[in-house]
């Protein structure tokens, strides 16, 4: 009984726990038992909250039998531990923030637990969700469950282990470069990075403010689809995100895509790519096509230059975000016999490599006389970017690409170079720079590992981008596959 409630989709779980023909707390034992078996191998949780979890499943429960259940109420949702909390720690994967906990919940995660949702726990992540493969969080690696050697990807490669292992139904990440799509590539789920705005980002520890966005993972369309219900929408604590009416997202599912206008960018094929995904993608293409919709050649001349002008971008606002953690504020505080002993001795003990690598450069870019040179013209070539997507989406519905130009890598092949493992983003990145929604879908395997597709569409028009992927995933079965170690084979 424990495996088959663990294979449930949210979406079935929703209508046996509606039926009263299972209760939460089944489902969360269920996980629970793949948490301890699983955990050992995978560590895909930072930290584990069950009796937590088990009272928000006995409420959830008594929510259930009053007949007053929502969308969410006693799902088992893992949370990525960069989403503030009250009742568990947040440290970001940082020894930095070891030992803080908020004073306050997300907006994310009030929304969450408003509907009597369960929390399994907080995932792993890069640190400070820097990072391509989660081997930079100070709490140790993820593994993929596809292939323990192998990463997860990052930096939410923890919230997207947990779901392909079934340790959670679903899971929130967040999205800076492609920290939701391109973990959820590697671990053969789906995840989508909604429209800058689209979600409340108060709560979340900040890397970089004009890029960063929250988002789900889940094992179908349609599950994403349901926990984007939840989390979207305006929220008066974050001045960015934007006062818009939330759609019906799950009405946006109907499995037709006749007529829809599919882009093709040239640009998306880059050197260094795998042959065995390239095909991969190529018959995931053709698919669409039989499925009715028409793909169409466009041109996004600027993406060439969307990795380096992020890694201008995005460490310039890491600079100035993590300066707060100083010793005095949060988390963990080493002392010195002047203030500035303190900051220099928290702050040098407190991050890691790839963290003061990134405050080193963003330090660099925004200083006296070389802000001009590196901050101003990387905004200036941000504009250009979006520019070639507004005019590509004057032609097509959604644009098509690969989430990642290779399958996941091995663990430890790519730390000892940063620009080989920065490459890894190199598909995701543009749709952070110009703040459009993008969604990953599984659509194949090469050498034995899980293949992503993505597709990015205009500003809030989440509905036609779950509408597509929705209708790919119900013409293949990629979606259905399980790790050999989950079940044993």
């Amino acid at each position: 009984m424990t495996s088959e409630l663990v294979r449930l989709t949210a979406v079935e779980a929703r209508a046996l726990l509606d039926r009263r023909e299972i209760s939460a707390l089944e489902l969360l034992e269920a996980h629970l038992a793949q948490i301890e078996r699983l955990e050992p191998t995978l560590h895909a949780f930072i930290t584990v909250a069950p009796e937590l979890a088990r009272r928000q499943a006995r409420a959830a429960d008594d929510r259930l039998a009053r007949g007053e259940g929502d969308l969410l109420t006693g799902i088992p949702v893992a949370l990525k531990d960069v989403l503030c909390t009250v009742d568990a720690p947040t440290t970001a994967g940082s020894r930095i923030l070891q030992g803080f906990r908020s004073p306050y919940d997300a907006t994310v995660v009030a929304r969450l637990r408003a509907q009597d949702a369960v929390f399994v726990g907080k995932t792993n992540t890069d640190e400070f969700a820097m990072g391509s493969s989660t081997e930079n969080s100070a709490y140790g690696p993820t593994r993929n469950p596809w292939d323990p050697d192998r990463v997860p990807g990052g930096s939410s490669g923890g919230s997207a282990a947990a779901v392909a292992a079934g340790e959670a139904m679903v899971a929130l990440g967040s999205d800076t470069g492609g920290s939701i799509r391109q973990p959820a590539g590697f671990c053969g789920i789906v995840g989508l990075k909604p429209t800058y705005g689209r979600v409340s980002r108060y709560g979340l520890v900040a890397f970089a403010s004009s890029l960063d966005q929250i988002g789900p993972f889940g094992r179908t369309v349609a599950d994403v689809a349901m926990l984007l219900q939840v989390i979207a929408g305006h929220d008066p604590a974050d001045s960015t995100s934007v006062p818009l009416p939330v759609p019906d997202y799950r009405a946006a599912l109907t499995g037709d895509i006749r007529g829809l206008r599919i882009g093709i960018p040239a640009e998306y094929r880059v050197p260094g790519m795998d042959q065995a995904v390239e095909r991969v993608i190529e018959d995931a293409l053709a698919l669409l096509q039989e499925l009715g919709a028409e793909l169409v050649p466009v041109s996004l001349p600027h993406t060439e230059y969307a990795l380096a002008t992020y890694y201008i971008i995005a460490p310039s606002e890491a600079s100035a975000n993590l300066a707060r953690y100083d010793g005095v504020k949060y988390g963990l505080s080493l002392p010195g016999e002047t203030l500035l002993e303190r900051y220099l001795r928290t702050r040098g003990e407190g991050f890691g490599p790839e963290v003061k690598r990134r405050i080193m450069l963003g330090t660099y870019a925004l200083s006296a006389g070389y802000y001009d040179a590196y901050y101003v013209k990387a905004q200036k070539v941000r504009t250009l970017i979006k520019r070639d997507f507004d005019e590509a989406f004057a032609r097509v519905d959604v644009i098509a690409a690969p989430t990642s130009p290779t399958v996941a890598f091995h663990l430890g092949e790519r730390t000892a170079d940063p620009l080989q493992m920065y490459l890894s983003d190199v598909f995701t990145i543009p749709a952070n720079m110009a703040g459009l929604p993008a969604i990953a879908v599984p659509c194949g395997f090469a050498h034995a590992l899980p293949v992503s597709l993505q597709f990015m569409g205009r500003p809030f028009d989440e509905p036609t981008l779950l509408r597509v992927a929705h209708a790919y995933e119900q013409a293949t079965d990629w979606h259905t596959r399980w790790p050999p170690l989950v079940f044993g084979g």
